[in-house]
């Protein structure tokens, strides 16, 4: 979309309204609603960008959405190891989680990464509560294997506490661990507990925050990125793999969390400045949606092939 931006007298830009025009519609559309955002990678690590990504998830809260967060911290965890000299290692793209390094992650997800992001929000008001997936069960998980230590497969959610700080109108932000079927505490993928929790609580849609503006058919190359597809097409990556820049486990949660009833799920660059709210309250976006159904007749086709182009409603 071009705006014309014209400035009034008393310094407030035509492209101010305009903006806010084309938002009111989706306000209307997810006011109400329930979103789960897995928020990581740069956006967190950089205290800017977390400050403002925190205070657009205030923004979101103000116009009548319930958003509920859940994070991980794999950089903050890596200095911490390397800083008590405990070895990093990681097996097909997970990390090896030794006893030793899981005091580690606990220490680190809940005690340090957690809590700046509650403090965070906290400065718009006292509306952010802290737990971890482990508190009153809310994730459930069984070891992957040995060689991988305290790695958890997610088996199981129990939304209840989730649901009701939620009613209570507070945001919760998870921590990504899980209490293990065997009374210890694992390590759980962090996009992986976003859809799994999406699904649970049945939230109207998953966001995640990623450090790359999308998915893209050949990866990295910027002309390939899809702006949207069907839960059909995300399916079929998953299975195949390939050149996907470390998208598969954001597109096979996308998936779960689609199968099991959430209307969209969405990849959003989270270093790209409100990119959040540019996702899902523009016309355009700026990541890669995936919806479960195909655009209606009359729809512009993407240049990407079979690959749908952008809705522009719900």
């Amino acid at each position: 979309m071009q705006f014309d931006i014209q400035t009034r007298p008393d310094g407030v830009s035509s492209l101010t309204a305009e903006v806010l025009a084309e938002a009111m519609p989706w306000i209307k559309h997810i006011t109400g609603q329930t979103v789960v955002i897995k928020y990581g990678g740069a956006a967190m690590v950089d205290a800017a960008l977390r400050a403002q990504v925190m205070a657009d998830i205030v923004l979101l809260k103000i116009i009548g959405v319930n958003p509920v967060i859940v994070h991980g911290g794999g950089k903050a965890i890596s200095a911490a190891m390397e800083r008590e000299n405990i070895p990093v290692e990681f097996v097909d793209g997970m990390r090896v989680t030794t006893d030793v390094a899981m005091g580690v992650v606990r220490r680190v997800l809940t005690g340090e990464v957690n809590q700046e992001l509650v403090e965070a929000m906290n400065q718009h008001g006292n509306m952010a509560v802290g737990i971890s997936g482990a508190d009153a069960g809310v994730i459930v998980a069984r070891p992957v294997s040995p060689k991988l230590g305290r790695v958890g497969r997610i088996t199981r959610i129990n939304p209840a506490l989730v649901v009701d700080l939620v009613a209570d109108d507070y945001i919760p932000i998870i921590a990504s661990l899980a209490i293990g079927e065997d009374g210890g505490c694992c390590n759980v993928n962090a996009d992986t507990a976003a859809g799994y929790l999406a699904a649970a609580i049945g939230a109207h849609k998953v966001f995640f925050l990623s450090d790359i503006d999308g998915y893209y058919t050949d990866y990295p190359d910027p002309s390939t990125l899809v702006s949207s597809m069907t839960l059909d097409e995300a399916r079929g990556i998953v299975e195949d793999g390939g050149n996907t820049g470390g998208m598969i486990p954001k597109l096979a949660s996308c998936v779960h969390a689609l199968e099991e009833g959430v209307s969209r799920a969405h990849i959003v660059n989270g270093t790209t400045p409100h990119g959040l709210l540019l996702e899902m309250l523009t016309n355009k976006g700026i990541g890669t949606m995936i919806t479960g159904r195909r655009a209606p007749a009359g729809f512009d086709a993407a240049p990407l092939g079979n690959f749908a182009s952008k809705l522009i409603s719900s």
